[in-house]
């Protein structure tokens, strides 16, 4: 095929290319002439039969179909190959479709549930900064220079007095002294430790501690503020038990457990170990805390039950039953917002 025909070819298959009405028909004509077995590739085959001085011209010839051809089957292609849709054509008038607005975090979700129940027994919530000093975090908290604590190993040092609080317990510090007695706060918060991240450990993770500094408050004081808390948080079917521990410094010490309201009774695979832990103020605490004037370590007695906020997440978010904390999803009371 010399290189007149050829552009008679091109012709022919550039008609053919135009008056394609559907994605299928331009198919059609792709393989027809750039196919494999198609037109183009046989005509690139014949070009050795040619005699030498016909050769250039119908080479030239051949790669201009290819290329005009390929081009205008593009063009087809992205405009649809001419083909119209059946479907009616959209209403820009009408309103947009709603999408669901994201949960709360299962964490924030029980932070906000125990600030709740302990508002509803008189407390108030105090806050203080993450970057702690050295005497807030552990001398005033009766914590000895000797402490494993204290070592780089186990707490993230900015430097000889800077540090990222392990505990929320520097707010009482805080606290104490910065207002007279009675003191009845919790400390919702964020603490670092070096721990190495597993199943029941994070070096991130999030606790809420208490104090209750007041003339004649008992260990009494101190059950019934957790036990009622442990049935408002987990159902009012659980059961609270109270056990002497040892803490080196805080007296007296306890620890708070309380049953599985999933299969009703201990121990549970499925429940955290551990439920919350609480003890008496220290009087040396009082004597660092507060003002000579204003926290008499004599008349005034205290205590600060903490709740580890992952374990209390654990127990009352993801294994359901009839704990009052609300479960990712639901929508707030009183708002449009999901919760």
């Amino acid at each position: 095929m010399n290189a007149e025909e050829i552009k008679q070819l091109k012709e022919r298959a550039l008609a053919e290319a135009r008056e394609a009405s559907s994605p299928q028909a331009l198919e059609a004509v792709r393989i027809k002439y750039l196919g494999r077995k198609g037109v183009v590739p046989a005509i690139m085959d014949g070009l050795k039969d040619l005699a030498p001085a016909e050769r250039g011209a119908a080479g030239r010839a051949a790669n201009a179909l290819k290329g005009e051809l390929a081009a205008l089957l593009d063009q087809r292609k992205v405009a649809g190959g001419g083909e119209r849709s059946s479907a009616p054509p959209a209403d820009l008038s009408l309103p947009g479709r709603w999408r669901p607005l994201g949960s709360l975090h299962p964490i924030t979700l029980v932070v906000e549930e125990t600030t709740r129940i302990f508002r509803r027994l008189g407390f108030t919530v105090a806050d203080g900064p993450d970057v702690e000093t050295r005497y807030h975090n552990f001398e005033a908290l009766n914590t000895p220079d000797h402490h494993p604590s204290l070592d780089e190993r186990d707490t993230f040092w900015f430097d000889a007095d800077r540090l990222l609080r392990t505990q929320t317990s520097p707010v009482q510090i805080r606290v104490m002294a910065s207002q007279p007695p009675p003191v009845r706060i919790i400390t919702p918060g964020r603490c670092y430790r070096r721990d190495t991240t597993d199943a029941t450990h994070s070096a991130n993770f999030h606790q809420v501690e208490g104090l209750y500094v007041d003339r004649d408050v008992s260990l009494a004081d101190l059950k019934g503020v957790l036990a009622y808390f442990a049935r408002e948080m987990m159902g009012p079917k659980v059961a609270v038990r109270f056990r002497p521990h040892f803490f080196p410094f805080t007296e007296p010490s306890v620890e708070c457990d309380f049953t599985c309201h999933v299969c009703g009774g201990p121990p549970c695979p499925r429940l955290p170990q551990g439920g919350l832990r609480s003890r008496g103020v220290h009087r040396l605490r009082v004597r660092h805390g507060g003002r000579a004037d204003r926290h008499d370590q004599v008349r005034h007695r205290g205590y600060p039950p903490a709740v580890r906020k992952r374990r209390a997440v654990l127990a009352a978010i993801f294994l359901g039953g009839g704990g009052r904390a609300r479960r990712p999803g639901r929508r707030r009371e009183g708002s449009d917002q999901l919760a």
